[in-house]
């Protein structure tokens, strides 16, 4: 047995003409009264050989030699069935029909001639058994004339009906081989803009390939050319607008248009976050802004969102009505999501870039801040204590009391000086806050404020509040505090600080530092920043980013400073508070 992908249809005609034949045969004979006996073994097994052959047809299978074998069946027990019924005389002589109808259906002209003589031979042998009315030589003329005329007949027709098969079959198969082509064209299309995704970061590259791709995806013939009529754009966000990121068939006014996606086509596809199909593109209220789309009658916009990251579209749009198919479209989905990944991977990576360059500007700023730290504070008294040890050593020559007094005072000042330099390296490794926790470190931080400069420090933490704070987000707060506090004992010059750490609600804690100084116009500061020589608010935006939490100062000249930074303890609240959701 052998097993075929699509069925044959001469099988078919074969086995159909025979259920005719004998429910035709049955229907003569039970009339006759001869539809008993003997005769109905070979109509029996005619019935089973043909209900064999519906189910190898039903299953597309054929035997070795199955039409041979099949017309040989036909000849074998239709010469029987005409023998029995009785021969040219008998009512179902007719029955003779059938297998030169299945000659010609399997062999054409030659089966159906072949098939005709061996009945014209067994037709004119019974004559011997069961002579005719008529003459031998008469009755065998008719014989050999009826039988080369059905031959013929059934020939004649069975080559053109097999003929427009076989044309149907190949124009079928060619259909079929275009179609596998096809989906292997689109196949490679998505294979290219698969590897250029994985072989660079620059999401403009994978752009300009996903639209360069698009036309070839889109072909419904492999041997067709390109559509030269197809206009596709990714346009992306810059700020609140839509830019023109790559494009082709844009003319060069196109490429400078910014759209607000505010409303149309493409404000619908973004606030669906769904590919919209979209008509009449040269009424949309924005999309009519673009000379390009102006012939064009149908538009698919594919959005760029992930999430609720929404980076741009791309635009799709032709003359037809009726080109964006669902075929298409689904194509068009996943060209559209392979450049939203591009999209992703570089944002991500041009994100790992800037945060790369930002710990190496915090890393500069430390060395330039411990620099400042050692020459203001430290390098002076080192200095100061050399140059008054100068002193003292010249006046034990003149006057030993003041020496003395001297040799005190660089005593205190060497002192002091340790102090500093003990309360540089403690803030640059508090090793108290990795062994006994927040409020330990927080209450050594406060002393060493009062015994090395004098700066009244107090501190409030709610104790039951450490149970949810990790080590990593504790030695966060602890910076967070040190950084306001060094600005307020610097800038502020006020005689109380004080540190607060208390819960707002079960996910949120306030973490709040109040200074009584000369406080600060906040507008102007942030405004003029960037020509500051300092960064401490930046240090604490970006300590505050690290817990993802918000930060808030107040302050106005004369009335103190207040740095507030709210810290969520779960994801619920974090949403709750960066996008002020109840």
């Amino acid at each position: 047995m052998r097993k075929f992908e699509t069925p044959y249809v001469a099988d078919w005609f074969s086995i159909a003409f025979r259920w005719l034949g004998l429910v035709a045969l049955a229907i003569v004979l039970g009339s006759a009264g001869k539809l008993n006996g003997i005769r109905l073994l070979p109509i029996g097994l005619l019935t089973a050989w043909n209900l064999a052959m519906s189910l190898l047809a039903g299953l597309n299978q054929r035997m070795a030699s199955h039409r041979p074998v099949n017309l040989a069946v036909d000849l074998v027990l239709t010469g029987v069935i005409f023998w029995l019924q009785g021969g040219l005389t008998g009512p179902a002589a007719w029955f003779c029909f059938l297998p030169v109808l299945t000659g010609a259906i399997y062999f054409e002209f030659l089966g159906a001639f072949v098939s005709a003589g061996i009945l014209a031979l067994l037709q004119i042998v019974s004559q011997l058994f069961m002579p005719a009315a008529l003459p031998f030589g008469v009755v065998t003329g008719i014989v050999l004339a009826g039988n080369a005329l059905l031959a013929g007949g059934f020939g004649y027709v069975s080559r053109q009906l097999i003929s427009r098969l076989r044309r149907a079959r190949e124009a079928w198969l060619e259909a079929e081989e275009r179609k596998h082509r096809l989906q292997a064209e689109r196949l490679r299309a998505i294979y290219e803009l698969t590897s250029t995704l994985t072989a660079t970061l620059d999401y403009r590259r994978v752009l300009d390939s996903a639209l360069d791709l698009t036309a070839s995806a889109l072909k419904t013939d492999p041997d067709l050319e390109m559509d030269e009529r197809l206009v596709d754009a990714v346009l992306l966000f810059s700020g609140n607008e839509l830019r023109v990121g790559s494009a082709r068939r844009f003319t060069p006014a196109d490429m400078r248009v910014t759209l607000p996606a505010a409303e149309g086509l493409l404000a619908k596809a973004i606030e669906s976050g769904e590919p919209t199909l979209g008509a009449n593109v040269g009424f949309d209220p924005e999309l009519s802004r673009i000379v390009a789309l102006h012939t064009c009658t149908a538009a698919y916009c594919f959005p760029l969102r992930s999430g609720f990251n929404v980076y741009g579209v791309m635009l799709f749009a032709h003359p037809d009505p009726n080109f964006f198919t669902q075929d298409r479209r689904d194509m068009l989905d996943i060209i559209g999501r392979q450049a939203l990944i591009a999209i992703q991977n570089s944002r991500l990576y041009q994100d790992l870039v800037e945060e790369k360059e930002r710990m190496i500007e915090v890393h500069e700023e430390a060395r330039k801040k411990l620099a400042r730290d050692l020459h203001d504070g430290p390098t002076q008294s080192v200095s100061a204590i050399a140059m008054r040890i100068n002193i003292a050593r010249r006046m034990l020559q003149k006057d030993v009391q003041s020496a003395d007094d001297e040799l005190k005072r660089i005593e205190e000042l060497a002192q002091r000086t340790t102090k500093e330099i003990r309360h540089m390296l403690f803030t640059l490794r508090p090793l108290v806050l990795e062994s006994q926790g927040l409020i330990a470190a927080l209450t050594t931080m406060a002393e060493k404020m009062r015994e090395t400069f004098n700066q009244n420090v107090t501190i409030d933490v709610d104790e039951t509040l450490l149970e949810q704070l990790e080590m990593g987000k504790q030695g966060v707060i602890f910076y967070i505090v040190e950084e306001a506090v060094n600005n307020a004992r610097k800038h502020a010059r006020a005689e109380t600080i004080a540190v607060s750490l208390k819960r707002l609600d079960p996910g949120l804690i306030l973490l709040e530092i109040a200074d009584n100084g000369a406080g600060f116009d906040v507008q102007a500061v942030n405004l003029a920043y960037d020509k500051r020589g300092s960064l401490g608010m930046v240090n604490l935006r970006e300590r505050t980013e690290l817990v993802n939490g918000l930060l808030h100062i107040d302050s106005a000249p004369g009335k103190g400073t207040r740095v507030r930074v709210f810290i969520p303890l779960t994801d619920e609240a974090a949403d709750r508070l960066h996008h002020g959701r109840a």
